[in-house]
């Protein structure tokens, strides 16, 4: 208990002054705010019943919509903007209106309706420039995040290629085109697309999220098309009853022929394939199978799959005895002939790591 007075005193007004000062900042505060919220209400006024130039609603639009941004109120931004466009057809600055409505209905995971919106920007108002950058090159660049359609993903890259060449990576966006063609089923332009990759000047150096095979993998495409394709075999079945009957018989020559023409690579394995040395072209089997007894197993390595097969062979020489024999599906739908059929791709030297 403090029996002195003074002390008493003194504590009780420093909790009365505290409680003054603290009522006062609370009054200022509210003060302050029912202040911006009658500005708010009557900039809301001025746009129904003054008749403004295009920037002077622009700017009280933006004031306002600043709020509902501030208050993380998504809907009420929708509300307001929608009802500014529908009242406005001929608005200027619809495409800004429209791209910050399509921006607070991301922020509600809303996808669908924000490419609705970054769509209608797109065929239905003049670009215009907002801070520096143009209304349409912002809309591109989202409708191919979050489109989830082929089709308008490759419309989209397309314009994005053709109407803004010097904002874009071109080089990485063929290679994204490309892809959207193939899953699109539209092989022809996959190809087409893929050689327009190809003959970029960073196209073998560049590095694309994602994509860690970009060249090479676009390099097969592009190389298995302009080939022949006769080697591959209808069934894996086939494929190794004759590779182990060639073996068997010593036939370097038709081993040759059996080997992929294209992209057939011998390498070990922990080589890449993109090294220079992975896929020599005078390659031959002749040369290694003179003079040696070679030997495989009777069966495909128990690490096979339905899409690649490897089949164990030895005696080859005294440095690396072991060579594995890759066969792989051949992945070609624009040939549906041979789409389907597998090839022996290559050989990995050495024991299996």
């Amino acid at each position: 208990m403090i029996k002195n007075k003074k002390l008493i005193k003194y504590i009780s007004a420093v909790l009365i002054t505290a409680f003054v000062i603290t009522s006062t900042g609370c009054s200022k505060k509210k003060s302050e705010k029912q202040k911006e919220q009658y500005a708010l209400e009557q900039y809301k006024l001025s746009l129904e019943t003054q008749i403004l130039k295009p920037a002077q609603r622009l700017a009280i639009i933006k004031l306002i919509a600043n709020d509902y941004l501030l208050n993380e109120d998504y809907q009420g931004l929708i509300l307001f903007l929608t009802n500014i466009i529908e009242k406005t057809p001929d608005d200027i600055y619809n495409a800004y209106y429209m791209l910050e409505t399509a921006f607070a209905y991301l922020k509600l995971n809303a996808e669908p309706i924000a490419e609705y919106y970054f769509d209608r920007i797109l065929q239905k108002c003049p670009d215009i420039i907002i801070k520096g950058t143009s209304a349409h090159f912002i809309c591109l660049q989202n409708l191919i995040q979050i489109s989830k359609t082929p089709s308008h993903r490759i419309k989209y890259f397309n314009e994005l290629i053709n109407r803004f060449p010097n904002d874009i990576n071109k080089t990485e966006l063929y290679l994204r085109l490309a892809h959207e063609y193939e899953k699109d089923n539209q092989w022809e332009e996959a190809l087409k697309t893929c050689s327009l990759f190809l003959q970029q000047p960073d196209a073998t150096t560049i590095q694309i999220p994602g994509e860690p095979d970009a060249y090479k993998n676009a390099r097969r495409l592009v190389d298995f098309n302009k080939s022949t394709k006769d080697w591959t075999f209808s069934s894996l079945k086939k494929l190794e009853t004759a590779i182990i009957s060639a073996i068997n018989n010593s036939d370097g020559e038709a081993l040759d022929r059996y080997k992929a023409k294209v992209n057939f690579f011998t390498m070990s394995w922990k080589q890449d394939e993109t090294d220079d040395d992975s896929t020599p072209e005078d390659f031959s089997m002749v040369n290694w199978i003179d003079g040696n007894t070679i030997q495989c197993s009777k069966s495909l390595d128990e690490s096979s799959n339905p899409n690649e097969a490897y089949l164990k062979t030895w005696g080859w020489n005294s440095y690396v005895d072991v060579w594995y024999f890759y066969f792989k599906k051949v992945n070609f739908p624009l040939d549906p002939e041979i789409n389907g059929d597998w090839e022996w791709a290559g050989i990995y030297i050495g024991n299996k790591l």
